[in-house]
């Protein structure tokens, strides 16, 4: 990674890097942890899942491409990703800074985001790793309905709704998304293991690595992060 994207100061999170890089396996919570970030620091929350999912539901030409990968739970090809991302930064609300939830996945996407970076003069990335146990990520995945009206996020074992697949707010049938299937999670935390792992090697030897325990409730893992973010 070029010296001049480097912390003066590696062993203590900056303010200056508001590129945020939010990494960890699906269901760590980078959604939820990115809402609570974007709100404190006034930076749009970049979720490439839910561009990808978007692009689904539009049925646009990259949508099309994705569709049937998606639904198998294997992972996007990068330079479709990448492609996607770099149009999303280049908007106008990011130019003080951005929070990515699921990108970079691996070295190459790195890669992709360190040049883009350097290439419009941005910020420093920092990367938040957010640790949590397998077997606690089988739960949360499999258990998690959303509102396909109002997208609140529920989990029928940790956040159930009052009445069984019903949403609170609006009354609407809950939804699971096709890749919440065991059999997709089992397949996209092995593609995890084998590609993203390295990201944090990638991360930690350029000094714009943070680790954060993911096991503890939300609000407790927000606090967590904020520390880092804003040390005394």
């Amino acid at each position: 990674m070029d010296a001049a994207l480097r912390h003066d100061q590696p062993h203590a999170a900056s303010r200056r890097a508001l590129a945020l890089l939010l990494l960890g396996p699906p269901g760590a919570g980078k959604g939820t942890q990115s809402h609570a970030i974007s709100r404190k620091f006034g930076i749009p929350e970049i979720s490439t899942g839910e561009m990808l999912r978007e692009a689904v539901r539009a049925k646009t030409e990259l949508g099309n491409q994705v569709k049937s990968i998606m639904e198998s739970g294997e992972l996007v090809p990068d330079p479709l990703v990448c492609a996607l991302v770099e149009q999303r930064l280049s908007q106008p609300d990011c130019a003080q800074g951005f929070i990515l939830d699921g990108f970079p996945r691996n070295l190459e996407q790195a890669r992709f985001l360190d040049q883009w970076l350097r290439s419009q003069c941005r910020f420093e990335p920092l990367a938040l790793n957010i640790q949590v146990d397998p077997n606690l990520l089988i739960k949360r995945l499999t258990g998690r309905r959303m509102c396909p009206r109002c997208r609140t996020i529920y989990n029928i074992y940790f956040n159930s709704p009052q009445k069984d697949e019903i949403c609170d707010k609006d009354g609407s049938p809950l939804a699971q998304r096709r890749d919440d299937s065991e059999a997709a999670i089992r397949t996209r935390l092995q593609e995890y293991e084998a590609q993203t792992k390295p990201l944090l090697d990638y991360y930690r030897d350029s000094g714009f690595l943070r680790e954060v325990d993911g096991d503890p409730d939300p609000p407790a893992v927000t606090s967590a992060i904020l520390g880092l973010l804003e040390p005394s």
